[in-house]
């Protein structure tokens, strides 16, 4: 028993263990955001909700039935329900029936609604993707900035680590009386500066992880982290597009400009329904009814007061009506043609919102193919300024070495090295994600490998 509950004490740790150091992939982030983001989970119930009303929508177009039953009992004057008689007595009476109406004709109002709980279903669809798109653009962007500050994070390490060396060196120069010990206090001030900025980067890191967990509704933010990958600046097709080639390109398939164009379609289809109310409607009506009455009634035949049974009643007192009714509208002090003006100015109200999200579509391409151009320049040109500093750190270093240089102008050179890299890792990332968002707007999905 011992050696079993230790066996299942290993194999618990062991899951424990390789939970904890799950490395979350850019494609697992996306798809748990996808599964579990409230507010994703508020607009699938809203979807619901629509393919509710289409139910609703197709139902007016069947028959309603109906079943009445009723029992009674009257002291006094009253009347016999099976024959019309008045009786003075006390008598117990009942009566059932059911009842079926439908709709032949309204205007097709029925028709319109049911097109219109179609179009909102699918308008809904379009708004729940475009939620979607948004949170994986948020994702990515959460994702990358964890990755950025590792980066900068592993190469603050590296200079600190050369600098230890430094230091070290310094040092024995120092006992061995060969250069001043103020070279050694500069040192010693440059590796606490770059252990205050790793210390920052590391609170960065923790940051940028607990941002991305909250995205994701997850809440165990210190066993959470991303993978660990290397990422270059990957080439893309997007560049060879114009913006007003993306742009005509993202009309197409934008979810968004879905959700504005599906917006204007159930403004129309909400005119023609209102229009619908200037028709005449036609309707059926059936109704089978049947009563019973505990009376008993004078028999011609036998010469005696009977009083038929329940059930033959039933059979002997039934009856059928049916019908159609017809209804004109005439006049309804101006509700039909108020509500049909509502709905024209809704329209237009729908075109003019579709119109302001295609400008705001193309803006913001206008804006992220800037950007990709803008970060781009400031990539390349950090890459420049990091070989221009480190071949002067290494001129530097040369010089202080032999004692040319003292420590206050080496550390300088250094920082600079130091700045010039955290420049190249921070401006590739931002180029990278804006590339990203410009592919994304061209209908490329997001992806980092």
């Amino acid at each position: 028993m011992k050696l079993k509950l230790t066996a299942i004490f290993l194999v618990l740790f062991a899951y424990a263990t390789s939970a904890q150091e799950k490395k979350w992939t850019l494609a697992e982030c996306i798809q748990y955001a996808e599964e579990n983001n409230l507010t994703i989970a508020q607009y699938e119930l809203d979807l619901e909700s629509v393919y509710i009303d289409e139910s609703d929508a197709f139902g007016n177009f069947l028959p309603d039935a109906n079943a009445q039953l009723s029992s009674s009992a009257n002291t006094g004057l009253s009347f016999d329900p099976t024959n019309n008689q008045p009786v003075t007595t006390t008598i117990l009476t009942a009566s059932g029936g059911v009842t079926s109406t439908v709709s032949i004709f309204n205007g097709l109002r029925n028709i319109n609604r049911l097109r219109r709980a179609k179009m909102n279903s699918l308008a809904n669809q379009y708004r729940l993707d475009d939620l979607k798109d948004d949170i994986r653009l948020a994702v990515a962007n959460a994702y990358l900035n964890i990755i950025s500050n590792k980066e900068v994070l592993i190469t603050q390490k590296g200079q600190y680590a050369v600098t230890e060396q430094d230091l070290k060196r310094i040092t024995e120069l120092v006992e061995a009386g060969v250069v001043p010990r103020g070279d050694l206090l500069e040192i010693e001030a440059t590796a606490a500066g770059l252990e205050q900025q790793i210390v920052n980067t590391e609170n960065l890191v923790l940051i940028s992880r607990i941002n991305l967990a909250q995205l994701l509704q997850i809440t165990d933010y210190e066993n959470f982290d991303v993978a660990e990958i290397e990422i270059e600046v990957p080439p893309s097709e997007v560049l060879n597009k114009t913006p007003k080639e993306i742009f005509a390109t993202a009309l197409t398939f934008r979810n968004d400009i879905k959700f504005s164009e599906s917006g204007v379609t159930l403004a129309e289809q909400d005119l023609k329904i209102s229009k619908g109310a200037l028709l005449p409607t036609l309707g059926a009506f059936f109704n089978y009814n049947t009563r019973y009455s505990d009376q008993e009634n004078f028999n011609n035949i036998t010469g005696l007061l009977e009083r038929d049974s329940f059930k033959d009643q039933l059979w002997l007192n039934d009856g059928i009506s049916y019908g159609v009714q017809l209804n004109v509208p005439i006049f309804n002090r101006f509700i039909n043609k108020n509500n049909i003006r509502r709905s024209e100015i809704n329209v237009q109200r729908a075109q003019l919102q579709l119109e302001q999200d295609k400008l705001v579509l193309e803006t913001s391409i206008n804006q992220a193919y800037v950007d990709v151009k803008s970060f781009a320049k400031a990539y390349e040109a950090a890459q420049k300024t990091l070989d221009a500093t480190r071949l002067a750190y290494n001129y530097s270093k040369e010089k202080f070495d032999v004692g040319l240089m003292n420590a206050f102008d080496f550390s300088q050179a250094q920082s600079r090295v130091d700045n010039a890299e955290a420049d190249v890792v921070r401006t590739k990332y931002d180029y990278i994600f804006r590339l990203k968002v410009l592919e994304f707007y061209f209908g490329i999905p997001i992806d980092l490998n």
